[in-house]
């Protein structure tokens, strides 16, 4: 009886331990489909009110004094201003003036103009379409046919200009709205044959398809001049995320496919690079790295751990947003909220300190300053994370979490040696993003060659915009100049970081 006793108590202690652990992944799921996404503290986080950690207060703006009354900092709120129009648009004036039988006085003398007030007001004209039409006039001899001058044509007439796709209706303008409306405005091509077709042009979807994956091939050799440029740098950000691509060699339409993205190069001159593969694996990872040699930036992912440990010249970086992410999960999920939110508040800390030396010269002076700041904040949270460690159950999100980070320790305090690096990978995963929204408005590439040259686009578009160019004027001149190009130093001329833009 008491063996019996025994085994049901174990079994219960057993069904209850799986059935949190349920709960809690139950819990988790919910929050990421039907909870806010940003994981930014607020007042709303109820065990923020109460669980802060020992010796650290909220800063409400409130200060005590030795007789017990209270004083309150004043607040000031700046009123926000309309920024002024840019002065690159077109202006057109509209005087409107008072009628002529105003302008005198009753005194008998005529009016006199002493200023006047100007108001801004933005008018937008739709898209036009305008039919280009190349007209090229043929020559020929009447006399001789030809014969008089066998070493050149009987029939002369000048070539069409060379472009990117030779015959049909598309010009670079024409490609430029198109890519820009898919990669940039997240428009999938459905949509935009329902705009085009509003006034009165027919364009299909699988013609514009074609297109683009025609301009994404003939941009390679550009891709390949970037491919250099990012692994030039002092410092490389990886990270990776899903895609469906349809007709994939030995692959269910239904499964997964990745979308690499690296961001590195110069500080001055970024490098942002996509590439699709059908895979997650750990060759995956080498194709985008490639000859890069130095400190590499990831996330938990086990693939950039083998790799950094098949090389001698990859140092592999961790990231706290990551970490940290992980106990905001528990802190929502599981019982011990203040726990969770104790490993939150430690590393608001490191990222408080990060904020307070932005300004800072990325030098020697700014190593040893935020080494000095940061140590003894990561030494409580190691000590936290030890103490955890032997009495948290592994299997809850909050075992999870620690778990995580203690496994993780060395990478992720390995960011306070170079001044190139932040505490996390927020840079790539901020150029990956414009791709998951895009994504979730096309659902899905039509063929492994759609989604490489999606790969080239998103590349060369969002390094655009890490350089402070409008992504549309550039891929204009870009798509315009390609066909002319033959060199590497001609296809490396037209890389964001060094094109010269036509006039607008």
């Amino acid at each position: 009886m008491t063996a019996a006793y025994e085994a049901v108590i174990a079994e219960n202690k057993t069904l209850r331990a799986l059935n949190n652990d349920l709960a809690a992944q139950l819990e988790t799921l919910k929050r990421r489909f039907f909870g806010r996404s940003s994981e930014k503290q607020t007042v709303d986080d109820q065990p923020q009110l109460f669980d802060e950690p020992a010796g650290e207060q909220p800063d409400d703006g409130a200060t005590d004094s030795d007789d017990g009354t209270t004083t309150v900092r004043p607040r000031t709120r700046t009123k926000r201003r309309r920024k002024p129009l840019p002065e690159s648009i077109e202006r057109e004036e509209i005087v409107l003036d008072i009628p002529e039988e105003d302008k005198h006085c009753g005194c008998g003398h005529d009016l006199v103009r002493i200023g006047e007030e100007v108001s801004e007001k933005l008018t937008i004209i739709p898209a036009r379409f305008i039919v280009t039409r190349y007209i090229r006039p043929k020559y020929a001899c009447h006399h001789c046919e030809g014969s008089g001058d066998e070493d050149k044509p009987a029939v002369r007439i000048r070539p069409m200009p060379p472009a990117v796709i030779p015959r049909g209706i598309a010009t670079p303008s024409l490609l430029a709205f198109i890519i820009t409306g898919k990669y940039v405005d997240g428009m999938p091509l459905k949509r935009q044959e329902t705009s085009f077709a509003r006034i009165g042009v027919d364009l299909p979807r699988q013609r514009m398809a074609d297109w683009v994956m025609t301009v994404g091939e003939a941009l390679e050799p550009v891709m390949d001049q970037l491919y250099h440029l990012l692994r030039a740098g002092p410092l490389l950000l990886v990270d990776e995320t899903t895609v469906q691509v349809l007709g994939e060699q030995d692959k269910a339409n239904t499964s997964r496919s990745y979308m690499w993205c690296a961001f590195g190069g110069d500080a001055d001159r970024p490098a942002v690079v996509y590439r699709y593969a059908p895979g997650r694996s750990t060759a995956e990872a080498e194709a985008i790295v490639g000859s890069y040699s130095g400190i590499m930036q990831a996330d938990g992912y086990e693939a950039y751990d083998r790799l950094c440990r098949d090389r001698d010249d990859l140092i592999l970086a961790g990231c706290w947003a990551h970490t940290r992410r992980k106990f905001v999960d528990a802190k929502h999920t599981g019982k011990k909220a203040g726990a969770a939110q104790q490993a939150i508040s430690l590393i608001a800390r490191i990222y408080r300190v990060e904020t307070e030396l932005a300004n800072m010269a990325r030098d020697d002076e700014f190593v040893s300053t935020r080494k000095a700041r940061v140590l003894p904040v990561l030494e409580e949270l190691k000590a936290w994370l030890d103490t955890k460690a032997l009495h948290v159950p592994p299997q809850t999100n909050l075992g999870k979490a620690v778990t995580y980070a203690l496994g993780q320790w060395d990478k992720l305090v390995r960011y306070l040696d170079s001044p190139y690096l932040t505490p996390d990978t927020n840079r790539v995963e901020n150029r990956i993003r414009p791709f998951v929204v895009g994504r979730n408005a096309w659902l899905f590439s039509g063929s492994p060659r759609g989604a490489a040259a999606s790969a080239t686009l998103y590349s060369l578009i969002e390094t655009a915009k890490a350089n402070g160019m409008e992504p549309h004027r550039y891929l204009l001149n870009v798509i315009n100049r390609v066909p002319t190009a033959t060199t590497p130093d001609d296809y490396r001329s037209l890389l964001p970081q060094y094109i010269e833009l036509d006039p607008l």
